[in-house]
């Protein structure tokens, strides 16, 4: 039901993007605390071919031709995982004009194999969501083969041999990576790695652990001028993101959420879509005011807003 190719779907980013899944849900390097899609159940550093790289390459071909600005490598897992990823690429750049972005948590960038293996990508977008080794465990919760210096290292490293646009994304959670100490921290962690695009990001989705609260739309643009080059703010306020395209599958999430509150995996199973499709569809419905989420016994659900 769920396959391997989903979208496309809008993105604030990469505008229409037609995602790719490289490895089974929730098999990262991380368990990061502010994840929408849960806690991760496989942690690992192992890279194998977690998913026949012949039968998503199949799958992807009967998607195309089709109106995207990108191919994404991303899903809901960590696709740098799949041990196939640069002979993917490659592929999929012989088989559309379309330009191949890979989204990275970046853990694993100080490994020279992965680092040649992505250098046929039209771009790379790793993340930074701590300046410092105890908040780095604190919010990633990785496994214990990364480092903070390790994965600091593989970032400034990559930086200097890809030859393509590579934007960071800095995660940022009140209370926990705003203080004025961290943010310095984050900025010359920043410096180091030196990338062509700081794009701020904060919790807008119902995140793995309760209690984390989003930075408000002011303080991220006040702290987006501290970074260099200075930021632009990519967290889905009720101020501008508006999607585009996809409306027919938007309308069916709202539709079954007017019926009954759902979670997250009841939307997808119900309607047989992706989880990331569905995320991007609850997400720009809660930007329109139509859609919020509340927590009921401890687990997320999202409610139609009458």
């Amino acid at each position: 039901m769920n396959g391997h190719i989903f979208g496309p779907v809008p993105s604030r980013r990469l505008g229409r993007s037609l995602g790719i899944d490289m490895v089974p849900f929730k098999t990262c390097t991380y368990d990061c605390v502010y994840c929408q899609l849960g806690h991760t159940t496989c942690k690992t550093t192992d890279r194998k071919e977690w998913t026949p790289l012949e039968g998503v390459l199949a799958e992807l071909e009967e998607h195309l031709p089709t109106t995207a600005d990108y191919v994404t490598l991303s899903g809901s897992g960590e696709p740098t995982l799949h041990s196939r990823i640069g002979e993917a690429i490659d592929r999929i750049k012989g088989m559309t004009d379309v330009p191949v972005a890979v989204l990275t948590n970046g853990s694993l960038l100080w490994q020279a194999e992965l680092r040649r293996e992505l250098a046929g990508a039209d771009l790379v977008i790793p993340s930074l969501d701590a300046g410092s080794p105890s908040t780095f465990e604190q919010v990633n919760c990785p496994h214990e083969d990364i480092s903070f210096e390790r994965l600091l290292d593989g970032l400034a490293t990559f930086r200097g041999e890809f030859r393509g646009p590579y934007w960071l994304e800095v995660f940022l959670i009140t209370g926990v990576t705003t203080s004025n100490a961290e943010v310095e921290r984050l900025v010359r962690c920043v410096d180091r790695i030196g990338p062509d695009r700081v794009q701020l990001n904060t919790v807008t989705r119902p995140p793995a652990e309760l209690g984390l609260a989003p930075v408000s739309r002011d303080l991220l643009d006040r702290l987006a001028g501290r970074f260099h080059p200075p930021a632009e703010v990519i967290a889905a306020h009720h101020d501008g993101w508006e999607e585009t395209g996809s409306a027919g599958g938007q309308r069916e999430v709202l539709d079954l959420l007017r019926r009954r509150p759902c979670t997250l995996d009841d939307v997808a199973h119900g309607l047989g879509m992706h989880r990331n499709e569905v995320v991007k569809h609850l997400e720009s419905l809660a930007v329109a005011e139509q859609v919020r989420f509340t927590c009921i016994e401890g687990r997320w659900y999202y409610v139609a807003i009458r």
